[in-house]
C-alpha cells in the first residue's frame, strides 16, 4: 500500500524539524485552532470536499457541525463513517483528495481538514466520549484476513450490526500497513493503537501471530470470510549488484524501523544512501535515512519533478532535509566490494511517449551517464503480493485477487477481498472504503441489516 497519507499545509521548517525526531509526531491541533479553522469554512451547499472522500468521512458534515458548537456530532458523522479517522487525519494526501476541491482556496487556501478530523478525535478520546455502540450479537460469525485498515473497517462495521468479526493477523502486532509501512514521525504508535482500541471495543476479536494458509478452513468455520492480506513481498531491480548487501527495500527499512530504530540507526548513521524511486513510500524511506543521521540521501526517479507521484508535501519534506532528486534518472548497476554495496552507475533518461510514466517508455540519454558513491541502497519501487497469500483467494496472473465488478466480491459468494490485494498498492482510504463495502456485501448476503446512521 502507498501508504499514503499526509497532512496539509505542512512549512519547510515543520517538516525539517519532524525529521529530526523519528518518534515524534506533529503535535495536533487545540480546540481554538480547530474552531478559528473550521471557522474559515465556506458551508458550502454541496461540499466538494464530502465527494473527494473515498471512504466517504464526510467532512462537509463535520466541519459544519464543528462551527455550530455540535463537537459531539462532529465526533459522530467521523466515527461512524471512518473508524479510523483520527489515522486518516494525520496519513491520507488531503491535498489530492477532500481539500483538491475545498472552496476556500478560492479566497485563501484550502481548509486543514485532515488536522480538524485529528482534533476531533483526539478530543473524544481526551473527555471520554464514544459514539460508537456494538449491535445487539447475532449468531453469524465472519472471519478476517489481515488486520490492515481494510480488515479493520470491515471488522467494525459488522460488529455494530451484532456479527461477530474475528480478524486473523500473521504479524506480532495489529495494523499491517499502518504498523509497519508508515514512519512513526508521521503515525505514531500511541495514536494507532488507540484506534485500534475503539475498533476492539465494539467486541472485536484479534488473534495474532495467525498466519492464514489455507482459507477453505476458515470457510468450513464462519458464514463468510474477508480477505485483505496487503502487499508485502517488496520489488526490486533486475540489476547487477542488486543482491549485494547493505542493499534492502523501503517495506524492510520502514517495518524494522517501527520494530527497533537504534539497531536501524547503526546501519545507516553517516552513510550515503541512495533510494531509488519517486513515490510517497521512497519519500519516507529517504526522510527516515535523513532522521536516522545518513549522510546524503538521494533519491532516484524515473519522473520529472513535475511528474513525481509522490505527494507535495512528502517531496518537499524530503527537499526541506537535504535529500537530494535525481529526476529522470536510471540505476543500471550496483557497484560492490567485498560482497557489499559502494556505488552505483546510472544514466539520465527522457520518455518515449511523453506522458506514458511507465519504465519500459523510459529510454537512456546518451552522454548521460553518472556514478555515485553510496554504503546502502533502498528500493521503494512498489510490492505484490507474497506468494502463500495468493492461495488465499482466486489470484490473477499478476497475483491480485479476482473480485467482480463492486471490488470485493468474489465468484464464491461466501468470500470477500479488498485493499491493495485486489486493488494493488493504493491509499488507506481506499482500503478503508473496500472494508466497509466489503462489510456491506456481507450482511446483504447474510441477511442482516446495518446500523442505522445517526444524525445527531
Amino acid at each position: 500500500m502507498k501508504p499514503a497519507k499526509r497532512e496539509g499545509g505542512r512549512s519547510s521548517g515543520e517538516g525539517a524539524k519532524k525529521a529530526q525526531a523519528i518518534d515524534r509526531m506533529e503535535v495536533g491541533y487545540s480546540m481554538s485552532q480547530a474552531m478559528a479553522e473550521a471557522s474559515r469554512c465556506l458551508l458550502c451547499h454541496d461540499p466538494p470536499c464530502s465527494k473527494g472522500c473515498p471512504a466517504k468521512t464526510d467532512p462537509g458534515k463535520f466541519i459544519w457541525k464543528l462551527r455550530m458548537r455540535n463537537v459531539k456530532g462532529a465526533i459522530r458523522t467521523i466515527k461512524e463513517n471512518n473508524i479510523l479517522g483520527a489515522i486518516c487525519g494525520v496519513a491520507c494526501p488531503v491535498e489530492r483528495l477532500c481539500q483538491k476541491g475545498c472552496s476556500a482556496a478560492g479566497l485563501d487556501r484550502p481548509i486543514e481538514i485532515g488536522k480538524i478530523q485529528r482534533f476531533l478525535v483526539e478530543h473524544a478520546w481526551a473527555c471520554g466520549f464514544d459514539p460508537l455502540e456494538a449491535g445487539e450479537p447475532r449468531k453469524e460469525r465472519v472471519a478476517i484476513v489481515g488486520s490492515g485498515p481494510a480488515g479493520l473497517a470491515c471488522a467494525a462495521a459488522l460488529a455494530r450490526a451484532g456479527v461477530g468479526a474475528t480478524i486473523f493477523e500473521g504479524r506480532e502486532r495489529a495494523g499491517g500497513v499502518l504498523r509497519y509501512g508508515v514512519p512513526r514521525f508521521r503515525l505514531h504508535d500511541e495514536l494507532l493503537d488507540r484506534e485500534l482500541e475503539d475498533v476492539k471495543k465494539l467486541g472485536v476479536e484479534l488473534k495474532l501471530k495467525a498466519r492464514v494458509k489455507e482459507v477453505e478452513e476458515l470457510l468450513e468455520r464462519y458464514d463468510a470470510v474477508f480477505v485483505a492480506p496487503g502487499l508485502w513481498q517488496p520489488r526490486r531491480l533486475r540489476i547487477p549488484g542488486a543482491e549485494l548487501r547493505n542493499v534492502a527495500t523501503a517495506t524492510e527499512l520502514l517495518g524494522a524501523t517501527r520494530v527497533d530504530a537504534a539497531s536501524v540507526q547503526r546501519v545507516v548513521r553517516r552513510k550515503n544512501v541512495a533510494v531509488i524511486g519517486g513515490g510517497s513510500v521512497a519519500m519516507d524511506a529517504a526522510n527516515t535515512c535523513k532522521a536516522l543521521g545518513a549522510g546524503r540521501v538521494y533519491c532516484i526517479c524515473l519522473e520529472s519533478l513535475a511528474e513525481i507521484p509522490a505527494d507535495r508535501a512528502d517531496l518537499e519534506l524530503a527537499l526541506a532535509n537535504g535529500v537530494v532528486i535525481k529526476p529522470h534518472a536510471q540505476v543500471s548497476e550496483l557497484v560492490g566490494r567485498g560482497g557489499k554495496v559502494v556505488g552505483l552507475k546510472g544514466c539520465e533518461t527522457e520518455w518515449v511517449t511523453p506522458g506514458s510514466l511507465l519504465p519500459s517508455n523510459a529510454r537512456a540519454v546518451p552522454g548521460t551517464e553518472f556514478g555515485l558513491k553510496v554504503e546502502l541502497v533502498i528500493f521503494a519501487i512498489g510490492a505484490s503480493s507474497e506468494p502463500e497469500n495468493r492461495k488465499l483467494g482466486p489470484a490473477k496472473r499478476d497475483g491480485l485477487f479476482k473480485v467482480k465488478r463492486d471490488g470485493v466480491s468474489t465468484a464464491n459468494p461466501r468470500l470477500f477481498a479488498g485493499g491493495d490485494a485486489t486493488r494493488g498498492p493504493a491509499l488507506i482510504v481506499d482500503a478503508i472504503a473496500d472494508g466497509k463495502e466489503a462489510a456491506g456485501r456481507i450482511l446483504a448476503a447474510l441477511g442482516v441489516t446495518g446500523p442505522e446512521v445517526a444524525h445527531g
